[in-house]
């Protein structure tokens, strides 16, 4: 099946044949018609499969049909849960709909309010935001919603587990009631079923692969970790390899983001901090310097673990495991970006092996345990045993690494990283022998 297939615009048509995309994926073939034809949807789909574009094209060919209305307000709504995903869509948006001049304008936290205020002051046809900023605009009488025409929930289970939909049910509450409304999950079950009852009329249901199918294009490796020198040296080890070519290394706090982000850049290594806690400006500098591949190391929380899209990433390290087993899945995605093959790697300690179960038990898939030799785990570590995920563990048909890295002939530490103690990234020797994180203000290199 070719784009020419879906009816699209020939705008569209045009912008996607200037961006080099002929036949659709399986998410957006599917989706693509049911939208066009007007009905409400429920979709899931894996990370990686041009899920964007599977609401962005249907909604940009709703807007090459002219509105009646003489309104500012959008005809397209797209929520969404943070400001790189929000960015991510916006960037779509212009891009497929360059030739059908579709105003877009992207709402979120951290930007001034004086440069937002002037947006919404313009005619504007998509209006992308995250939910609290949004609703902070509608109160103060900002934005004239009367003539929406499609309302786009994208990560709903993501806006759910951040406590969202409070905020999402209240919006949707001032929204045109005859509207369509999309619905994008990674899965539909508990109480993302109650909220798409709720806010849907007799959807179309479309999942493109089960949860236990995804990442095949992935080769998934788990590295057991005696304490934090151990696994720093781990670290180090890793991102000096020659293979690696952009990568994300994900921790479980800000701080830790910061403070590993610092030791890494005096180890030589080009690296920026990515967090909720540095304004839009310094994440939008970093991200593109990301993507120019002015960083090779990217050190971030969980926000980076939806809406980031650079093809250059061939590793994701989780340094930290996930709170919440599904960020697993949305972390190492960020690699095997269309089509192309990915590593991610995990480090895992005696404490957090129940941790690593639930991981195994949501994908479905055993991570079986690597080894760098000279980089031994000294501490013995069972691994709880799986449940029944198939007739044999998978680890997408790749034995685990007792050799190090290719071309590696001994796969002993170099680099630095080893600072602080013998602790290294970050870390300091406490007295009483416990770690801590360093003291001293950290930097985001953005």
């Amino acid at each position: 099946m070719s784009f020419e297939n879906l009816d699209l615009h020939p705008s569209i048509l045009h912008a996607l044949q200037e961006a080099g995309y002929t036949e659709p994926t399986p998410i957006q073939a599917q989706a693509i018609p049911e939208i066009m034809a007007g009905h409400d949807l429920m979709a899931s789909a894996q990370t990686g499969t041009g899920k964007t574009a599977a609401f962005t094209l249907p909604a940009l060919n709703l807007l090459a049909t002219p509105h009646p209305s003489k309104s500012r307000g959008p005809r397209i709504l797209v929520l969404v849960p943070t400001r790189e995903l929000a960015q991510q869509v916006n960037d779509a948006a212009r891009k497929y709909g360059k030739f059908i001049r579709a105003r877009t304008v992207s709402i979120v936290g951290g930007m001034p309010y004086p440069l937002q205020n002037k947006l919404l002051s313009q005619p504007l046809d998509i209006l992308v935001a995250t939910p609290g900023r949004l609703l902070d605009h509608m109160e103060r009488g900002r934005i004239d919603l009367a003539r929406l025409q499609m309302l786009v929930l994208d990560e709903a289970d993501r806006m759910l587990d951040m406590g969202f939909m409070p905020d999402i049910e209240r919006i949707t509450a001032a929204l045109p009631g005859e509207r369509q409304t999309l619905m994008f999950s990674a899965t539909f079950e508990g109480e993302i079923a109650r909220i798409a009852k709720q806010l849907l009329k007799e959807p179309k249901t479309i999942q493109i692969a089960a949860q236990q199918a995804k990442h095949e294009n992935i080769e998934q490796r788990l590295h057991f970790v005696d304490d934090m020198g151990h696994k720093n040296k781990l670290l180090e080890h890793l991102l000096i390899a020659p293979e690696v070519n952009q990568a994300i290394v994900f921790t479980s706090t800000k701080r830790h983001a910061d403070v590993l982000a610092e030791d890494l850049h005096a180890a030589g290594h080009k690296v920026a901090a990515l967090h909720g806690d540095m304004t839009q400006g310094a994440r939008n500098r970093t991200l593109t310097k990301l993507r120019h591949g002015d960083i090779n190391v990217l050190v971030a929380t969980d926000v980076a673990a939806r809406g980031i899209d650079v093809a250059g990433i061939s590793h994701v390290i989780n340094y930290d495991l996930p709170k919440f087993a599904e960020d697993y899945v949305h972390r190492i995605g960020r690699t095997g970006r269309a089509g192309k093959s990915g590593i991610a790697i995990s480090f895992a300690s005696h404490a957090e092996r129940f941790q690593l179960r639930k991981i195994e038990q949501f994908t479905g898939h055993r991570l079986e345990a690597s080894v760098i030799a000279g980089l031994e785990p000294q501490k013995r570590i069972q691994q709880p045993k799986p449940h029944k995920f198939g007739d044999r563990p998978r680890n997408s048909g790749h034995p685990a690494n007792k050799s190090g890295h290719p071309g590696s002939k001994n796969g002993g530490y170099k680099g630095a990283g080893n600072r602080n103690g013998g602790q290294g990234y970050g870390g300091e020797k406490r007295r009483d022998g416990e770690k801590s994180f360093s003291k001293r203000p950290g930097r985001s290199f953005a």
